[in-house]
């Protein structure tokens, strides 16, 4: 039997020749990058269990989330990363560099079946060029960083067949949005995607990025294009030497087959809350906005710039509305220049700041404020992400339309004048915008109260606000668990020691934060409990030994909120001590019961 890209890339990389769907491997990793906000934690354990680095060579620092350095916390980090990495001898992509991801691929870092590992939860989107990327932990990275090389579960693969032509003026952006109509955020979590199809072999490097760079938005562990020549000769250039193509077999085993018709695909936006959650932007047109964003790793590529540069040039951006611009490198922040891109966005009024990550790290422009409405190029929108106020997801050229018109626009109707807000409007906005309220031992059976939160995708913003990233020690974590999640801003607050957590789908969905993790060891919550878990949270989770368990469904445990749950790990029954019922839930595996009695990977 024959091998996907993905089984062939981590078979590649590991002592075997033939890997399977669920085995867990331990696979060598070509780069290993930390950021500016993982990397002092990475740091930290390195240091604190006294551990080696492997190979200065593939071991790298990004500084991208805030490359302005404009925050004290993030400065401190930055500082801490500078002198760890002259002692060690690694190289740090600093504040005057952009996107770490962006650099790994230009820099021939990562290339076309190779393997790389950041403490980015969009590290995927190295499946552009055909290569492996994923986010990870500071637990994961500090062992990258000193073994050079990690435990992986091979997971299932699909295909996805886009089949007839591409419709005109459907962008990258609009690809992505319409492929999250179809799937949303949970129906590939867990798998690894490759598309093919005619029109996708046309694809542009810089489209291929945009789509693979909201594989995590889709739930998927990565987004896998086939190179083609471009990409090859591109990767070639960048690596400065020849390689090999990475193909799957033609008898390659799928887990599924998806044949999806392109030209069915409309222009999308995404409706402020969640990725998934799009409409075709007609049903939005005329949604007054008060800010654009346009950058992210999704689209802060040269040709986004020329997309909007094209809709901007000869237009001024509406009286009250600030367009912001965000490249994702500097080379891209050159290239734009010399093409006399940045003096067209000034010259409409754009904020032009940069390269770097921008509004998704809350360490740059990009965010907005309570009642705020924004169109971004963003890859989330999930609540507080980008701000306190409301966000929609949309192209480059309709952000830059939309900034125009003052509303919600495509750039093909762009008004002569544009829209403002009437008075009674500004009054609400004001109103809205009011300031918000704000174990020494390792036991395998747990008993506690229960919090039963009846929801799909709780990501990470929601579980440890982003605002809240430079924060390093563990026992300030706790305090912020849930506090952007609606209706559990008071969690942290009134739960106990030893209380229970059990959700739905998808829990941590998101970003790569540890925190997000370690806020309920602080807390002392004996165990998280969830049909389904984000991929890059569950190994956090595993590697700092915080008990997480899965369950098929609830039937026969009639269960309540504060009801008292007896969890054992070992044989994964759940006991509802309050009404004497108990279910049958999946236990730890091996590995994870392992690491667990341990105390954590270390």
């Amino acid at each position: 039997m024959g091998l996907t890209l993905i089984e062939k890339i981590i078979a590649n990389h590991s002592k075997h020749d033939v890997v399977k769907p669920h085995e867990i491997i331990d696979i060598e990793i070509d780069a290993r990058a930390a950021r500016d906000f993982g990397g002092p934690n990475v740091v930290k354990n390195i240091e604190d269990y006294g551990l080696e680095i492997d190979d200065v060579s593939k071991t790298f620092f990004t500084f991208d989330t805030n490359p302005t350095g404009s925050d004290q916390k993030y400065a401190v980090n930055q500082q801490i990363i500078r002198v760890f990495a002259r002692k060690h001898g690694i190289k740090v992509f600093d504040i005057d560099n952009g996107i770490g991801t962006h650099t790994m691929m230009s820099e021939g870092i990562a290339y076309p079946g190779s393997t790389g590992l950041t403490t980015d939860s969009h590290a995927n989107i190295l499946g552009a060029i055909g290569a492996f990327g994923q986010g990870m932990g500071d637990k994961d990275m500090a062992a990258a960083f000193s073994k050079g090389k990690i435990w992986f579960k091979v997971p299932e693969s699909v295909k996805i067949n886009l089949n007839g032509k591409r419709p005109k003026g459907i962008s990258a952006k609009d690809i992505t949005l319409n492929l999250l109509s179809i799937f949303g955020a949970n129906k590939l979590l867990g798998y690894s995607v490759e598309i093919y199809g005619e029109e996708v072999e046309k694809l542009t490097l810089d489209e291929r990025i945009t789509i693979s760079s909201m594989a995590t938005e889709m739930g998927a562990i990565i987004l896998l294009f086939t190179p083609n020549d471009k990409i090859m000769a591109y990767s070639e250039k960048a690596t400065g030497r020849k390689l090999e193509k990475i193909v799957a077999d033609s008898d390659a085993k799928y887990k599924e087959v998806f044949d999806i018709d392109m030209a069915k695909f409309t222009r999308k936006v995404s409706l402020p809350g969640a990725p998934h959650d799009t409409a075709n932007i007609s049903d939005a047109k005329k949604t007054k906005i008060d800010s654009a964003f346009i950058g992210s790793c999704t689209n802060g590529r040269i040709e986004d710039l020329r997309e909007t540069a094209k809709v901007l040039k000869g237009n001024h951006v509406a009286p009250g509305v600030v367009l912001k611009i965000v490249p994702t490198t500097d080379a891209i922040w050159n290239q734009a220049y010399d093409e006399g891109l940045i003096k067209i966005f000034k010259d409409a009024g754009a904020l032009v700041s940069n390269a770097g990550c921008a509004g998704c790290a809350a360490g740059q422009v990009g965010q907005n404020g309570p009642g705020e409405i924004t169109i971004s190029t963003g890859n989330r929108n999930f609540p507080g992400k980008q701000g306190k106020g409301e966000v929609y997801l949309s192209s480059p050229a309709a952000v830059a339309a939309s900034s125009i018109a003052g509303y919600i626009t495509t750039e093909d109707d762009i008004p002569n004048e544009p829209a403002v807000f009437t008075m009674d409007e500004l009054e609400q906005k004001l109103k809205k915008a009011k300031a918000p309220q704000q174990h020494n031992e390792n036991p395998t059976v747990v008993e506690g109260r229960v919090w039963y939160i009846k929801e799909d995708n709780i990501d990470t913003d929601m579980i440890f606000h982003n605002r809240y990233l430079a924060i390093t020690d563990i026992k300030e974590m706790g305090q912020y668990i849930f506090d952007n999640l609606e209706g559990y801003e008071n969690f942290a607050k009134e739960c106990k020691k030893g209380d229970i957590v059990l959700v739905q789908k998808n829990f941590g969905s998101g970003s790569s934060r540890q925190q997000a993790v370690d806020g309920y060891k602080a807390l002392g919550t004996s165990v998280i409990i969830a049909e389904s878990f984000g991929a890059i949270y569950e190994r956090n989770a595993i590697n700092a030994a915080m008990p997480i368990m899965t369950y098929e469904n609830l039937k026969g445990l009639n269960l309540e909120d504060g009801d008292i749950l007896k969890v054992d790990f070992e044989s994964g029954i759940i006991e509802n001590k309050t009404k004497d019922t108990k279910i049958q839930a999946n236990p730890f595996s091996e590995v994870q019961l392992e690491i667990y009695k341990t105390g954590g990977l270390f």
